[in-house]
């Protein structure tokens, strides 16, 4: 069980309700895990939310490329509950069950497309490391575009907020109500 259990949907104030219909009538359809949590403060729930759906819908980043990058957010972070949240996503997406597993088991995956590559070493320095060499930030450029690397930092910060969110207020990746596809 969450730490924080999300307010209560059938008596939210107006601000809330306000944001809790956004978030349902957009692409993720219902407001659970850590969005729900982040509904406690409707103002942070709003401006989140909106990002998220940018980071996650709206970015030059093709689907395939966005899931790894998560994933390896979550498994950097240990957030059981993205993790469990993104994995089919990232299979449907493309990302091979190798790769997948690897992240997961925290092992070198072995890449055949330097966009993957270059995404996960990206994600994995700015994480691990909390910054870019000038020799992985060179290859980003050239494999993706300028535009599409400020996308990647911006997605990777977005989910860096849902996993901290998620370890903070302990949301259970079990929870069938819990988990929701940020």
């Amino acid at each position: 069980m969450a730490r924080l259990s999300p307010p209560d949907f059938d008596n939210l104030s107006e601000a809330q309700q306000s944001v809790y219909e956004q978030i349902v009538s957009g692409p993720r359809g219902r407001v659970r895990g850590p969005l729900a949590i982040w509904l406690h403060r409707p103002d942070l729930a709003d401006r989140s939310q909106a990002l998220g759906r940018y980071c996650r819908y709206d970015t030059l980043l093709p689907p395939i490329l966005s899931e790894l990058a998560i994933l390896v957010t979550a498994r950097v972070w240990n957030s059981e509950f993205e993790w469990q949240a993104h994995k089919l996503i990232g299979l449907k997406a493309g990302l091979s069950p190798e790769i997948v597993d690897a992240i997961r088991d925290r092992r070198q995956p072995q890449f055949d497309a330097d966009d993957q590559a270059v995404v996960y070493d990206f994600a994995l320095a700015v994480q691990r490391d909390r910054k870019v060499s000038q020799i992985v930030y060179e290859r980003a450029i050239a494999i993706l575009g300028a535009e599409a690397v400020v996308d990647l930092t911006g997605l990777l910060g977005y989910y860096g907020l849902i996993s901290m969110t998620i370890n903070v207020f302990e949301v259970d990746p079990l929870d069938p109500d819990a988990c929701e596809m940020n």
